[in-house]
């Protein structure tokens, strides 16, 4: 999501007083975002993305911050995006104004009877190419979300092993790639055995 902060550019010497702080607004808004984070329900709010102002000795007219938000539970998207558009509407800085878009959104990719069948189909096969699979929760986002949103039986991250998302310390386990290919390959080389 995007929040996109209006607010009135002035000298910030010369006549201060008349400007209204995109930048100081959207400070507080990110704020009062960061506090719905709910770790043991698996919701999380990351502003990873923030922007604003045109030059160090002016109040900033504009700011804008991009959102990403994941839960587990589809009805805690609701609950957390009434907050959520609440926090957007109240402003902390007199005369600025604030708007939310919704830019894209995945659904959780929760499991259901087909796809714990389809799982034990893959974790099967891969115990014949020599692996043992058992499943996780992860708070990643993938295409998968696309298909299990409209009912196909959806297993996600089948691929090679690896680590440290997202840092400067992710890794590729080099090894895991011919064993998990073989694993995908004889799984769907079996699919017509599966039972929903």
């Amino acid at each position: 999501m995007r929040v996109r902060i209006e607010g009135r550019a002035a000298h910030s010497g010369g006549n201060f007083e008349r400007g209204i702080s995109a930048v100081t607004e959207l400070a507080h808004k990110i704020i009062a975002i960061s506090k719905l984070t709910d770790l043991r329900r698996g919701i999380t709010l990351n502003v990873g993305l923030v922007q604003g102002g045109e030059a160090v000795n002016m109040v900033a007219p504009r700011a804008e911050a991009e959102i990403d938000l994941r839960y587990v539970q589809p009805p805690d998207r609701a609950e957390v995006m009434a907050v959520l558009k609440a926090i957007v509407a109240e402003n902390t800085v007199p005369g600025a104004t604030a708007s939310l878009e919704i830019k894209g959104e995945f659904v959780p990719l929760n499991p259901t009877p087909s796809s714990e069948a389809l799982f034990a189909l893959y974790q099967s096969a891969a115990r014949e190419a020599g692996l043992k699979v058992e499943g996780e929760f992860s708070g990643g986002c993938a295409d998968s979300g696309f298909t299990a949103a409209v009912g196909c039986p959806t297993i996600c991250a089948v691929g090679p092993v690896g680590g440290g998302a997202h840092t400067p310390d992710e890794y590729l386990e080099v090894a895991s790639l011919v064993p998990r290919a073989q694993a995908l390959a004889l799984a769907i080389m079996r699919l017509d055995h599966a039972t929903a």
